[in-house]
């Protein structure tokens, strides 16, 4: 069985919770405390050297990190993953968009104000991380003006990924009102069949629902 080491707060660890739903995969979570080091201790670096979550076991397979490798895998022959060489790279054109534009920035300061408290250093990049955060946003704005998903005709990776911190970004402060197909966007992400919310977040085997 695949078992899932993430954090329940984590959008990354909420990025592969959501596509396993999506997918209806039978799979074990374990909650993994960032905050308390858990994610430093001998075991876990055994794991992933880098000490991040999340993290998904795939059995005699060995494990398998960071969060955007693990929806590529997941949704590989799935309707989630295009199989034409263009729409597949225009996914992965949006996953690093996530990666280096966004996540750097709206789920950065969300972390913060949520979990670390904005000290002084933080204080001083706040209007940086904010200024690039409302850019990533006006990015996806302009795209979602002429198409309704990101990478593909239809539903992909790259929307689930960009999914995860896009709906809390409000918890970091981003105002999401003036981006109008941003969140018509991502009202259509969460009405798909098999989405599940970020919280709360399960412990222990999560199977889909019967019938599902």
């Amino acid at each position: 069985m695949l078992r899932l080491h993430d954090s329940q707060d984590s959008g990354n660890g909420y990025k592969v919770r959501l596509l396993l739903a999506l997918l209806g995969l039978t799979y074990e979570r374990v909650e993994v405390d960032i905050l308390n080091g858990d994610s430093r201790t001998p075991g876990f670096l055994a794991m992933n050297p880098n000490g991040r979550i999340p993290v998904l076991e795939l059995g005699p397979d060995g494990p398998l990190a960071e969060s955007n490798a693990i929806l590529w895998y997941l949704a590989e022959g799935t309707r989630f993953l295009p199989s034409h060489p263009l729409a597949r790279a225009r996914t992965l054109q949006w996953m690093f968009f996530e990666q280096y534009s966004h996540e750097p920035n709206i789920a950065v300061v969300r972390h913060w104000i949520c979990h670390l408290g904005l000290d002084d250093a933080r204080r001083a990049q706040l209007p940086a991380r904010r200024a690039g955060g409302h850019a990533a946003l006006a990015v996806m704005e302009t795209h979602l003006a002429t198409a309704p998903w990101f990478g593909g005709g239809a539903m992909t990776v790259a929307d689930i990924a960009l999914f995860a911190y896009t709906h809390v970004a409000g918890e970091g402060g981003f105002e999401l009102a003036g981006y109008p197909g941003v969140t018509a966007w991502l009202e259509r992400v969460a009405g798909q069949p098999g989405h599940c919310p970020m919280l709360p977040a399960p412990t222990g085997t999560v199977s889909p629902p019967a019938g599902g």
